[in-house]
């Protein structure tokens, strides 16, 4: 549809609550947005574009045409689009990138041998159900802690049927297990202390502490005193295990705080969640700037609530959000709880909410400060070589010895990054003597017919090669690509005293000086010293094993094994060379002993 056709349509709507769906030219859903009024809604996009933000622009631009459903009420609408956003992922949508929600605690004391275990979901099937803490980590952390107080079993013992058959595992060595499999180890007992667990995820740490010490100070009035003992270390753990909170009952938290910051280019969207007063944890999410705050927050609340399936009791907020009534039933369906929304103006709630924010700001503040340093890095280097920002630049380095073992290297910094995934290492083929040009030559011209062949890891291009070297190094380089037909911007490395690179020199031998400026500075030189570091680093590899096993390989009869076991036995080639016949028969065959030996004492015998 033509952008006149779409605006004639968008006036065509009714003035009816509903979902629109914008589609590209493939019929790819872009974009899913919900509205009181779907006609004054939906027009706005097809009416003064001038005057929208340059991402709503571009989106409008991918617009081919759109879909409506129009819904019975505001409420339909809201659980439609929510819907919608999680099936289609838009692309111009603020999506959540973590939705995977929260794993729970799963306990079912009708089980004989009732056990705690971490599961993703619940499931109607009579057991209780306990959190969600946080991260999968987070959980297993509250499942261990609890374990270790109550000394529960955290082998993959099944009772009652493992119980007597194997001695106690290490936890019981380690007084972390009461030796549940043992015999003796009563199935009430077990229970018992299972209530006990189950008291304590309930956040009952009170009841069970007074339960524990009772029992203790009854075994201390009848004798048993290693018994009480027992139960006093029991009572250590629980209080202990109190006063840190680590269990909270029944949600991750009583009360989330909203916090929303936006630095230059970055927006973060940041939930601290409060337990008694208790900082617990944070959740955030990093996204672009957006068009609408409100808008932005509010479809992250929905994606991150109902991703979820949790409710707390309260949500503290930076400011009102246009369906908040809509967004607290939605989850009022959905996790049996309706959350209280509120937007403190004063008092100790206004404090959180700032704290919050200040997370949030600090946050976006902090990844923005590094993306958009190496963003503004590349574009002055772009500048500085009269080029667009080079996205991917590729590094060149020789190395080599008196013309032994000559090497090359081939980094790669992706967006200012090193991509370490794609560093490319080069042994130099049909050379002996040392001859960096023609080194080069072959190394760009390897890596180059790779990629015109479309070959697994050489098929991306490069927007500038540096090669490590002045003017003739650059200029057999862009030689190496003018053979083959390419052309890649090339540029020479040019060193100080130092060693660091303090211009870049172009094959017709203009230089460009770098070191006046400290972030170009810096960014060229990590490419020089890493591009160097990968080439000497392969280069002392080859070495060394030719030193280490060059004369061995000459020797008839022994292979690698007999090398190695050479080696271990005399730990150096020089103690090889200096050992007698016999002993070196002692361990090898008779004529392979005899070639070592043999070997290692040529010129004795001619002479």
């Amino acid at each position: 549809m033509t952008f006149e056709e779409l605006k004639e349509k968008a006036l065509s709507l009714p003035y009816a609550p509903g979902v629109y769906i914008m589609r590209s030219k493939d019929d790819k859903v872009i974009y899913v947005g919900k509205a009181k009024k779907l006609k004054n809604r939906v027009s706005q996009y097809f009416q003064d574009t001038a005057s929208h933000t340059p991402k709503t622009r571009i989106m409008v631009s991918k617009i081919h045409h759109f879909d409506v459903i129009v819904a019975a009420s505001e409420f339909e609408a809201l659980v439609l689009e929510c819907s919608l956003i999680k099936r289609y992922s838009p692309k111009y949508n603020i999506l959540l990138k973590d939705d995977k929600g929260y794993p729970y605690l799963r306990l079912n004391m009708k089980e004989i041998y009732p056990q705690i275990t971490l599961v993703s979901k619940m499931a109607d099937d009579g057991a209780e159900y306990f959190g969600p803490y946080g991260g999968r980590s987070v959980t297993h952390d509250v499942m261990e802690a609890i374990r270790l107080t109550l000394k529960l079993p955290g082998c993959r013992k099944e009772f009652p049927r493992d119980v007597g058959k194997d001695r106690p595992c290490l936890n019981y060595h380690m007084n972390q297990c009461a030796g549940w499999c043992q015999v003796g180890k009563s199935c009430s007992e077990y229970r018992l202390i299972m209530e006990q667990a189950r008291q304590l995820l309930k956040g009952n740490y009170k009841e069970v502490a007074a339960e524990i010490k009772e029992q203790m100070l009854r075994a201390a009035d009848n004798l048993e005193f290693e018994l009480a003992a027992s139960l006093r270390d029991r009572l250590n753990a629980v209080e202990a295990l109190g006063q840190k909170q680590l269990v909270t009952a029944g949600t991750l938290a009583d009360t989330d705080v909203v916090g929303y910051g936006e630095s230059e280019s970055k927006a973060c969207f940041a939930v601290l969640h409060f337990s008694g007063g208790n900082l617990l944890d944070k959740d955030y999410e990093v996204f672009a700037r957006p068009d609408d705050k409100a808008e932005a927050v509010s479809s992250l609340l929905k994606q991150y609530y109902l991703s979820r399936g949790f409710s707390p009791k309260y949500v503290l907020l930076p400011f009102d959000l246009e369906d908040g009534d809509l967004f607290a039933e939605l989850m009022s369906q959905q996790s049996g709880r309706r959350p209280k929304l509120r937007v403190p103006q004063r008092g100790d709630n206004a404090r959180l909410v700032e704290l919050a924010n200040k997370n949030a700001f600090e946050e976006a503040q902090r990844l923005t400060d590094k993306e958009e340093r190496v963003s503004a890095t590349l574009e002055l280097l772009g500048k500085m070589l009269a080029m667009d920002p080079p996205k991917r630049i590729e590094s060149f380095d020789i190395s080599n010895i008196a013309g032994t073992d000559i090497v090359a290297s081939m980094v790669v910094f992706q967006d200012g990054k090193s991509k370490k995934s794609e560093y490319k290492r080069f042994k130099i083929e049909g050379l002996s003597d040392q001859d960096d040009y023609a080194s080069m030559h072959q190394v760009v011209t390897r890596r180059f017919r790779h990629y015109q062949t479309g070959d697994k890891g050489f098929e991306d291009a490069p927007d500038l090669l540096l090669i490590d070297g002045g003017i003739q190094h650059a200029n057999v380089a862009l030689d190496a690509l003018k053979e083959m037909g390419l052309h890649f911007p090339v540029f020479g490395m040019v060193k100080n005293d130092r060693h660091r690179t303090r211009a870049l020199v172009t094959p017709e031998g203009q230089e460009i000086r770098i070191d006046n400026n400290q972030a170009v500075f810096s960014l060229i030189g990590n490419i020089q010293e890493e591009t160097h570091r990968f080439a000497i680093t392969y280069h002392r590899t080859l070495r060394s094993k030719r030193l280490r096993y060059s004369e061995l390989d000459d020797i008839p009869g022994i292979g690698p094994k007999r090398k190695q076991e050479l080696l271990k036995q005399f730990k150096s080639l020089a103690a090889i060379g200096q050992a007698t016949l016999q002993e070196l028969e002692r361990m090898l065959p008779r004529d392979a002993a005899a070639a070592v030996y043999h070997h290692f004492h040529k010129e004795g015998e001619e002479t």
